[in-house]
């Protein structure tokens, strides 16, 4: 009975962000962003009226990344590493594109889809939890009400090192794939079980990428029962 209530309830929700999966975004007023790059949705969330953390890792990315949010009211960035374990040393690999699929992780089946992205260079990071670094940035958690993640392959270690503030996002949108395209990276079926067990439901999957003998990619978009 329970169950059914709350599918009803979702139902209106679902259709909408079938139609726009960025429709979230209007039901919340902060928004904390995990593999920022270059801060490409910086222009989307201003319009949205969003408090915006952006957190990047890489050193040169992250400077152009101040450079593009310069001029964008509230929006922050913080340079950082995020896993589930603090002060940890990483060997943090770089790619061709921008840094746009860089990570701790080796490329696996990643290449099948984008046999032109490859490794440029490596190095070394060290990793904070995101509930240590709203610690030491003295961040209240509480003002950001959604957790977006680009972090490719790591997302389930960031949702790990986020359990002290999980409470505090409402929604949570992550890319992932749905076969291991970088090694031992998280998968769909990973994020699925952790989402069930920390009670969010999947209202929003948008594929983005395919491959006819590998898998697929998708945006998908979770939110707190």
């Amino acid at each position: 009975m329970i169950v059914t209530k709350i599918k009803t309830l979702l139902r209106p929700l679902k259709n909408r962000l079938r139609e726009s999966p960025d429709l979230f975004l209007k039901d919340v007023s902060g928004i904390v962003h995990i593999g920022a790059n270059l801060g490409q949705e910086r222009e989307l969330y201003y319009k949205c009226g969003l408090d915006v953390l952006w957190i990047e890792p890489i050193p040169d990315v992250f400077s152009k990344l101040i450079e593009n949010i310069k001029d964008f009211k509230d929006q922050r960035a913080i340079q950082a590493l995020v896993t589930d374990i603090d002060n940890k040393e990483y060997k943090f690999n770089i790619a061709n594109n921008n840094g746009a699929s860089s990570s701790i992780l080796g490329f696996k089946q990643h290449k099948d889809i984008w046999p032109n992205v490859k490794y440029t260079n490596t190095i070394l990071l060290k990793s904070l939890t995101l509930a240590t670094l709203f610690q030491q940035e003295q961040i209240d958690a509480s003002k950001y009400q959604a957790l977006i993640m680009d972090t490719q392959g790591s997302e389930l270690l960031v949702l790990k090192g986020s359990l002290p503030v999980l409470k505090h996002f409402q929604f949570i949108k992550t890319e992932v794939p749905d076969f291991e395209s970088y090694e031992g990276c998280c998968q769909l079926s990973d994020i699925k079980a952790f989402m069930l067990e920390h009670g969010y439901k999947e209202i929003s999957r948008k594929k983005f990428a395919s491959h006819t003998l590998r898998g697929n990619y998708f945006d998908i978009i979770y939110q707190k029962i």
